[in-house]
């Protein structure tokens, strides 16, 4: 919180001395006082403007804004983590009804508090004149896309390359156009910061566990370039493998041990809606993997639930499914002790390893042996999570996913769909394997809902239960499941010709059941 704080005030100050006429500059400068020269040698002109980027790829406060950006979207799509609350009435994102006054909060976050303040380093960086200055903006690129991946891969089409100009700010990019973007920023950023590598200017403004080395940063750019065109794979093979084995075989290295963890200084959200409004509970999905699999994880993602006809159970909630009252799942397993700490995670080693392992699968150049990468990941997340046993657990062909049992409703029962077992298999299929390997990065990626959905949908993995209940009208298929989420109420009153040119670059009607431009059906091979 003193970090943040003083960011704050750094930023107060400076737009204040900015505003300030060059009279007032002359007439009253103090010269033991803190001059505009002096900030901005300390480059704090700069620094401010990375604080709330920081705490708004995920909002990290008040922790409602959270529920809406995350939680009631890609945590329930991803079969993370299921309310116990009937929302509206039972007639909300859950039973496909989506609704839209939640459904905007990623969109506000991320043009309020994230692409404003790129631009504003850039604009400051321009204005300063200090050739160094550059990396911030490599810097600041590196957290827009971050962002704004997340963004395209929620809505499908977003205002990005065309974002800093005013006149064409209001204009959208195709998703296709987006990524492209966002593999040419990446790239620039990678090659850009390799001069400054040995530079110690980012660090006072550095909220991550990176802690301001610029050597860091680029293995996290890195490793970010590497998910970004695993998840084009279907949709351009070609540009997928080019990407991908840019970063295979990039001087800059992966996270490998090291997770990109934002130290925020604030309660987890998904603890306040967790353990404080009892909003979220364990996912069946959950149960049934981490149950059937006797994954050590389970006591470090949830707690036992406090109803005494369930002692020590790890019991789950399905989603979509009739829920009369609060008070019926409410003593089901509630989110553990992982997020305790003060922290927001956008990235595990544990998921770069399990990327790695399926680039190995496809036999892109420089990835290595898919089973070792494989194993890696799941070494990496017991390691992440301080848990024990993974020798034996990566050892495991017998244990499969367990059967969904409702605790007081058996109409919502329910078989898992796949034997997928733990122990890494070698003669499966391409399918088989990359089946595993999903379901491992699915589990090791907790609590990151949204990516989580996002593989979900690219892969089809791992198995997510359907819907009971769907409220959709048609528009979401209970098999298929939601692909999207339509453009946002604001955007298509406001921005209305912009959002028409947008809903064309679609591949159907602005609903929730239309997919994305990389979600393709059929097979990952």
């Amino acid at each position: 919180m003193k970090k943040l704080i003083k960011y704050t005030l750094a930023t107060i100050i400076a737009v204040g001395l900015i505003n300030c006429t060059g009279d007032f500059e002359d007439i009253n400068t103090d010269p033991n006082g803190i001059s505009n020269e002096s900030l901005t040698q300390m480059n704090n002109h700069i620094g401010g403007s990375f604080t709330p980027m920081f705490l708004n790829v995920f909002n990290v406060t008040p922790a409602w804004n959270y529920q809406l950006q995350q939680n009631l979207m890609g945590d329930v799509f991803s079969g993370y983590l299921t309310p116990p609350t009937p929302f509206a009435g039972n007639v909300n994102n859950m039973t496909y009804s989506l609704v839209d006054g939640w459904n905007g909060f990623p969109w506000a976050d991320a043009y309020g508090s994230v692409m404003p303040f790129v631009l504003d380093i850039k604009n400051a960086v321009e204005v300063g004149g200090d050739e160094a200055g550059v990396k911030f903006v490599h810097l600041a690129n590196i957290i827009r896309v971050s962002a704004m991946h997340r963004v395209s891969d929620i809505y499908g089409p977003i205002r990005y390359s065309k974002f800093d100009d005013f006149e064409t700010t209001g204009e959208y990019d195709s998703q296709e156009v987006a990524y492209t973007t966002f593999f040419n920023e990446l790239g620039a950023a990678i090659d850009g910061l390799k001069q400054f590598e040995n530079d110690a200017q980012f660090i006072p403004f550095d909220m991550s566990a990176l802690n301001g080395d610029i050597a860091m940063w680029r293995k996290y750019a890195n490793s970010l370039r590497l998910r970004l065109a695993m998840r084009v794979v279907n949709v351009n093979p070609t540009l997928s493998k080019t990407q991908g084995e840019l970063a295979l075989n990039s001087d800059a290295g992966f996270l490998e041990t090291t997770d990109m963890v934002i130290n925020t200084g604030f309660e987890h959200p998904i603890s306040v809606l967790s353990n404080s409004w009892g909003d979220t509970r364990m996912s069946a999905e959950m149960e049934s993997i981490l149950t059937g699999f006797n994954d050590g994880r389970i006591e470090r993602y949830f707690t036992p639930s406090a109803d005494p006809s369930l002692p020590g159970e790890y019991k789950g909630i399905r989603m979509g499914i009739e829920i009369e009252a609060k008070g019926q799942y409410l003593n089901h397993a509630s989110v553990g002790s992982l997020v305790d700490e003060e922290t927001m995670q956008w990235m595990t080693a544990a998921e770069v390893w399990f990327l790695r392992a399926e680039a190995a699968l496809r036999g892109w150049s420089n990835a290595g042996n898919a089973k070792s990468n494989y194993q890696s990941g799941v070494t990496a997340s017991f390691t992440q999570h301080g848990v024990s046993g993974v020798d034996s657990y990566l050892s495991d062909n017998t244990s499969t996913p367990a059967d969904f049992v409702d605790a007081l409703n058996p109409i919502n029962n329910i078989a898992y769909p796949s034997d997928v077992k733990i122990a890494y298999d070698n003669s499966g299929t391409n399918e088989d394997q990359l089946e595993q390997i999903i379901t491992q990065k699915w589990i090791a990626m907790f609590p990151d809902g949204q990516e989580a959905w996002s593989e979900f949908r690219r892969t089809g993995y791992p198995k997510i239960y359907p819907v009971v209940v769907n409220n959709s009208g048609g528009k979401i298929d209970t098999d298929i499941q939601v692909r999207r989420i339509n453009f946002v109420s604001n955007e298509v009153n406001t921005n209305g010709a912009n959002v028409a040119t947008a809903v064309g670059y679609l591949n159907g009607p602005d609903n929730g059941g239309t997919r994305l431009w990389w979600d393709i059906a059929g097979s990952n091979f």
